[in-house]
C-alpha cells in the first residue's frame, strides 16, 4: 500500500511504540524515500525510511487519541476553581505551536477552563521571525513556545545544539522575544518539546523548559505551565517543582528557575 502525507504509522525499527502521522514524504536523489514523521500524542519529530513504517488500524489510532481526550477532561474537572465562573484576570497567554492538530487542541482546552490565550499554528523554524510582532500586537503576560523536538543522536552530543531537530529554532525564539521583555516580570516564558536541550533553552532567556532528562513529554506538558502561571497569584512563586507535580514525567520532562504566577485577581459572577 502506497504510503501518503496524513497517514497513521508506527516504525518497525522501535518495535511500533509510538504511533505518527506522516507530516511529508521526501525523496532523495538516489531514488530512496523516507517520511518526517510527528507524534500523534506527544511531541516528537522523527524520520524514517519508508520501508521501515507501517501503517496503523485507525482504530487503534482513534482508541489512542480518546485515552488522551479523557485525561485532558479528567483534568479539567479535578480543577479546585472553575474559573468560567468567574470574571478572571489571569495572565494572558501567547501560545505558539509548529503543530497544526496540536494549535487546535490547545486552544479548546484554554478556552474549556476559560483562559485568556492566543494560540498559533507556525512551524518551528519561522517562529523566530515571528514572535517579535506577536509580542508587540498582543502584549502576553506568558509565552509558550513548543511544537516537535527530538535529539537526532540519542544518547550522545548533549550539548551540540545541531543534534537536535528543532531546539536551535526554539533557542532563536526565546532571544528574540527577551528583547522585548528582559525578565519575567513582564513575560514568563516556556519552550521545548520532547528531548529539547534544556540547558541552551534556559540559558537563552527561558524560565521553564523541557526536557532535563532528554525524554519525551507529553502533548500537554506546555499547557501545563501556561495554565499553572496564569493561575497563579502574581504575589506567589511558581517553581519547577510545583510543574513537575502536575506532570507525568515530573522532573525529567520540565525544569527551570521558575517565575511569579500572572493572576492579578477574581471576582465571582453575579
Amino acid at each position: 500500500m502506497r504510503l501518503k502525507k496524513g497517514d497513521y504509522v508506527a516504525r518497525k525499527s522501535y518495535g511500533k511504540d509510538i504511533f505518527f502521522i506522516i507530516d511529508r514524504i521526501i525523496k532523495l536523489k538516489n531514488g530512496n524515500s523516507y517520511a518526517v514523521l510527528k507524534g500523534v500524542t506527544i511531541r516528537i519529530e522523527a524520520d524514517a525510511p519508508l520501508d521501515d513504517i507501517e501503517l496503523i488500524d485507525y482504530k487503534r489510532i482513534k482508541s489512542q487519541e480518546r485515552g488522551f481526550e479523557e485525561t485532558l477532561e479528567k483534568r479539567i474537572n479535578n480543577r479546585h476553581i472553575d474559573y468560567r465562573s468567574y470574571i478572571v484576570k489571569t495572565g494572558k497567554i501567547l501560545h505558539l505551536d509548529g503543530d497544526k492538530r496540536y494549535s487546535e487542541k490547545s486552544m479548546k482546552y484554554y478556552k474549556k477552563i476559560g483562559l485568556n490565550s492566543i494560540v498559533k499554528n507556525i512551524p518551528e523554524n519561522k517562529q523566530p521571525l515571528m514572535v517579535r510582532a506577536l509580542l508587540e500586537k498582543y502584549n502576553p503576560d506568558i509565552l509558550i513556545i513548543t511544537g516537535h523536538d527530538a535529539m537526532l543522536k540519542k544518547g550522545i552530543n548533549y550539548s551540540n545544539i545541531y543534534n537536535y531537530r528543532n531546539s536551535k529554532n526554539f533557542m532563536n525564539t526565546i532571544k528574540e522575544a527577551r528583547k522585548w521583555a528582559k525578565s519575567s516580570n513582564k513575560l514568563v516564558i516556556f519552550a521545548g518539546a520532547c528531548q529539547s536541550f534544556f540547558e541552551a533553552l534556559i540559558e537563552a532567556g527561558a524560565d521553564f523548559a523541557s526536557s532535563p532528562g532528554r525524554i519525551l513529554i507529553d502533548f500537554i506538558d506546555p499547557l501545563v505551565v501556561a495554565e499553572k502561571v496564569a493561575i497563579t497569584d502574581r504575589n506567589k512563586f511558581v517553581s519547577s517543582l510545583d510543574i513537575a507535580r502536575e506532570i507525568k514525567e515530573g522532573e525529567k520532562g520540565i525544569g527551570g528557575i521558575g517565575a511569579m504566577g500572572k493572576r492579578k485577581k477574581y471576582v465571582t459572577k453575579m
